[in-house]
């Protein structure tokens, strides 16, 4: 069966009485290059598990099953199970799971369905929870070594902008602490079914085995981060006492002692200088 078929989409999905839910964010691929390289670059081998993140048709997952060691996919409608046991059924080492990513303890997932293997994310994730699921693998430190995801083209450019370039906002700056995000390739709408209104680009997290800096209190870093990137016209001593409640004189003296000018901007600002700055509002307390 050719998975990015469209009148073998057609015909698969009107048998099982299936529809698009524009809700969900579903749209299946149908460019035959994609998914291959999705699954090559995510560098997923015999000894890796990989876990997917809303398998759609199957047709990245089947280039992952035959890649790595064993494919688990998390997948929320329950009206795509049909359909994947049929797209799927040669698979032996794939298992869906159906399921709310945002809500299923992925710890205890990972460690049911994977044990002591390499784990690898791999997914084209709906738009609309690209940012929280990503965090959520980031700031639990689940055991995963890479994540490679296809978003929407925007939102690629925003997860990996280095801190101190223009692209980079709040999100930028909590990916770069915990991984080094790279845009890998772009996908136009037109290799989609559904075609949606925005293009996409496939990114690869490769997920640090520390922290990117050192920092005195996370919570606090982030918090700086935050109020930071809140108000991205105002300058960082604006933004940051307004944004945090501190008395300007406060945050002022701390920016001079890390050599920050006060009229800078929240996205002129390296990940080392944020957490010099963070670290000395920390000794503030």
């Amino acid at each position: 069966m050719e998975l990015t078929d469209l009148s073998t989409i057609q015909a698969v999905l009107k048998r099982h009485g299936f529809r698009f839910s524009k809700s969900l964010g579903q749209n299946f691929l149908i460019d035959p290059a994609v998914c291959p390289r999705m699954a090559r670059e995510c560098g997923a081998d015999e000894t890796t598990g990989v876990l997917e993140v809303g398998p759609g048709f199957g047709v990245l997952t089947r280039e992952l099953s035959a890649r790595a060691g064993r494919v688990v996919a998390v997948e929320l409608d329950k009206g795509l199970l049909p359909v994947l046991g049929e797209t799927l059924g040669s698979c032996r080492n794939v298992e869906i799971v159906q399921g709310d990513v945002l809500k299923l303890d992925l710890a205890e997932l990972l460690k049911e369905k994977f044990g002591t293997m390499k784990i690898s994310v791999c997914a084209n994730l709906p738009y609309y929870i690209t940012s929280p699921v990503l965090m959520r693998f980031l700031e639990e430190r689940l055991p995963v070594s890479s994540l490679t995801v296809m978003v929407q083209k925007e939102a690629a450019r925003r997860l990996c902008a280095p801190p101190g370039s223009r692209d980079c906002g709040a999100v930028s700056a909590a990916v770069s602490y915990y991984a080094k995000p790279q845009i890998l390739f772009e996908v136009p709408r037109t290799s989609f079914y559904p075609r949606p209104n925005v293009d996409s680009a496939v990114i690869r997290l490769d997920v640090l085995d520390g922290p990117a800096v050192r920092v005195l209190s996370e919570k606090g870093f982030f918090a700086l981060v935050r109020a930071a990137f809140g108000k991205r016209r105002k300058t960082i001593l604006n933004s940051v006492s307004s944004g945090l409640g501190l008395e300007k004189e406060q945050v002022l003296r701390v920016l001079q002692d890390v050599g920050i000018p006060p009229a800078t901007r929240a996205e002129r600002l390296t990940l080392p200088q944020l957490a010099d700055f963070a670290n000395g509002l920390e000794e503030l307390k």
